[in-house]
């Protein structure tokens, strides 16, 4: 078995480098203009100093083109996917076939990793979209272990899950919070929204806070609770899942990198020294990040055991 990737989003250049140290293996980053939810804005010239500093460590940097595109954006992506070219990235993450139609025509040959979010849940689509230029699927993380096993075993693509972190459960391209605020006559920058952390809605009822904030795309609200994997990942190894992604949106530089290393130790027990190895500490790196999580963010296993309902 070949040991998986480990994926990280960086927030900054600097973070970048420390993740590298943490044993990070690739890199998703990206601006909000055409990429969605990232953990950190990367200009085009910070993507090429950061595309440096990773192909000079030996890992990959993928840049995020899965915004929502409409007819005023698209002349914008065919100048953003040059200047990618350009640069020399090793993939593009994409969700809507303007960016296949995009690459084609100016011909662009970066590898492609397709990632519609919620709807990539079967085989097929998996397939259907390899066979147009994909390289890799990203998986809803909606779906269940079986799921997740019965689609890698039939997939000619690559499969990337995603194992820690938040999950989007909802995107309006209205401007909720703006909208919000306008009403009460609390008039906000949306950059100011965006760079705001702590900003929630409260269910009473079920007693649980979503993460919500604002940017270009729109509104974005996100799961009560972060997804952790870290003690349930043997079958994701026995599957020869290709990618395991940590997605750090929403949190500190300090969580991400030291979360990474977690994971590092996880992967390289398994693949280096045995499941026993692996199963050793699983319980204590869990304990760790137990420890770092954020009061208001609780652990679960999100969809992987059915466990989770929003």
């Amino acid at each position: 078995m070949t040991k998986p990737e480990l994926l990280v989003t960086p927030k900054s250049i600097n973070h970048i480098k420390d993740l590298i140290k943490s044993g990070a293996d690739a890199f998703v980053i990206g601006e909000q203009q055409f990429g969605l939810r990232l953990a950190g804005e990367f200009t085009v010239d910070e993507v090429k100093e950061a595309t440096e500093i990773i192909h000079a460590a030996n890992k990959k940097v993928y840049v995020a083109v899965n915004a929502l595109f409409h007819n005023d954006r698209i002349e914008a992506l065919d100048g953003y996917l040059k200047e990618m070219q350009n640069i020399g990235v090793d993939a593009l993450i994409f969700g809507d076939p303007a960016v296949l139609m995009a690459v084609r025509e100016h011909e662009i040959t970066i590898p492609l990793h397709w990632n519609p979010e919620t709807t990539a849940t079967n085989w097929f689509q998996v397939n259907y979209w390899a066979e147009r230029g994909a390289k890799r699927a990203v998986l809803a993380r909606e779906l269940s272990l079986d799921e997740v096993l019965e689609i890698k075993e039939n997939a000619k693509a690559e499969i990337e899950v995603q194992v820690h972190g938040m999950t989007c459960m909802f995107q309006s391209k209205r401007k909720l919070l703006g909208n919000y605020f306008l009403y009460r006559g609390e008039v906000m920058e949306v950059e100011n929204r965006k760079e705001n952390r702590n900003m929630f809605i409260h269910d009473k009822e079920r007693k649980n806070k979503y993460p919500i904030y604002e940017d270009i795309n729109g509104t974005h609200i996100f799961s009560p609770n972060d997804m952790c994997l870290i003690d349930e990942l043997t079958e994701l190894f026995e599957a020869g899942i290709d990618t395991l992604k940590f997605d750090g949106v929403l949190q500190t530089e300090e969580y991400i990198t030291t979360v990474t290393n977690y994971y590092r130790q996880a992967i390289d027990a398994y693949f280096d020294q045995g499941e026993e190895a692996y199963d050793e500490i699983k319980n204590s790196l869990l304990e760790k990040i137990e420890e770092i999580q954020p009061a208001l963010r609780p652990l679960d296993t999100g969809f992987i055991f059915k466990e989770t309902v929003y």
